[in-house]
């Protein structure tokens, strides 16, 4: 049976989870987070303090079990979507994931995951490596001010503490950081649409997507 799959690429806080979400709902999907998958892997490291800068010392991934249920990431049987948003997860997700055996570990289990069941992902290399034929490509993105304010705003709804102009600096530390990485650095696909969310409505972004997406989906099955 192929399954049908919704990609979604950008840089940090352009609302590619907050869209996602709401799409896959909407489509009965299963929403795959995979920039929390990283951060999974990055708070996992921290915690049993291995070397952050040592490719060699993420073996521990090869016993790790991530799955999701209900949109939000389960480690080890273990809800953990507000324990990977802290900063010291942040400050350290971009080097973690510029790691060739973690991204080729994480994309596996990216690729199985949506080898047997709808999905909507989201990330950073999705329509360029996770799903180079997924029925619709998104490449979403703001600007690096607006993307400040609503990841300072996200915090502060969820009582995490937070400060605009140092989350401002991570941003732009972290676009230049994955853009740059040797290993699938992240990239608009040739075949994605570029969306500029800084002046929209999330509902309005959401519904513009479906649309195209349920379009493209009904001419697939009706070939």
């Amino acid at each position: 049976m192929n399954h049908n799959a919704l990609a979604i690429d950008g840089p940090a806080a352009a609302g590619k989870s907050t869209v996602a979400k709401l799409l896959a709902k909407r489509l009965g999907y299963i929403y795959i987070d995979t920039g929390a998958m990283y951060r999974a892997a990055t708070y996992k490291a921290l915690i049993q303090n291995v070397d952050l800068n040592d490719p060699n010392a993420f073996s521990f991934l090869d016993n790790t079990k991530m799955e999701f249920h209900d949109g939000e990431l389960y480690m080890d049987n273990e809800n953990i979507a507000s324990k990977i948003r802290s900063h010291q997860v942040s400050n350290n997700v971009s080097l973690v994931s510029s790691h060739i055996p973690v991204r080729i570990k994480l994309v596996a289990i990216q690729q199985k995951i949506a080898k047997n069941a709808n999905v909507v992902m989201d990330g950073r290399d999705i329509g360029t490596v996770v799903l180079p034929h997924a029925d619709l490509k998104i490449f979403m993105t703001a600007s690096v001010e607006e993307r400040a304010r609503r990841r300072h705003e996200e915090n502060l709804l969820s009582g995490i503490e937070s400060e605009y102009t140092r989350i401002l600096k991570d941003i732009e530390k972290r676009d230049k950081f994955d853009s740059t990485r040797l290993y699938n650095p992240l990239r608009q696909a040739e075949d994605a649409l570029y969306l500029d969310t800084t002046n929209l409505d999330i509902n309005e972004v959401t519904d513009n997507i479906y649309n195209l997406f349920i379009a493209i989906i009904n001419a697939k099955r009706s070939e």
